[in-house]
């Protein structure tokens, strides 16, 4: 998986993760595949995903593990009896999505991976062409 425990340190305490997965690493798998999912939805226009998420360890961009790590604490939270703790969680998953949506906007440039194209161009450039000049003469 592209986090892990030690990631979530930054963002919640160990007994409060074990709290809100409900200490199962099913329901807390499951949590991350899905906030990974939806951060790959946002950030699929512009960047390799898939490059993204198969870096491992210092060369996963601290960016992308906070969000993932705000939004997969978010989904293990609506799991949750009687919703307990969620404003921080909201709060926080809230301010991931911004931040997605400034990423996605062009707003918030992160170095990420760019997808790789056939023709060496870069898939953000824009390539202008026209027709040739028509003459019509009668």
């Amino acid at each position: 998986m592209f986090i892990t425990e030690k990631d979530y340190k930054t963002v919640i305490g160990d007994n409060a993760l074990k709290v809100i997965s409900q200490t199962s690493q099913e329901v807390r798998t499951n949590a991350e595949y899905q906030a990974q999912e939806e951060i790959a939805s946002y950030l699929r226009p512009r960047y390799d995903t898939q490059a993204v998420f198969a870096a491992q360890e210092d060369n996963r961009n601290r960016l992308i593990v906070m969000i993932m790590c705000d939004i997969a604490l978010y989904h293990m939270a609506a799991a949750l009896p009687q919703k307990m703790g969620t404003d921080i969680r909201k709060e926080r998953y809230e301010r991931a999505l911004k931040t997605l949506q400034g990423i996605q906007a062009g707003k918030i440039l992160p170095d990420l991976p760019q997808p790789a194209t056939t023709d060496g161009s870069s898939p953000s450039s824009l390539n202008w062409a026209a027709e040739p000049k028509l003459n019509h003469y009668w």
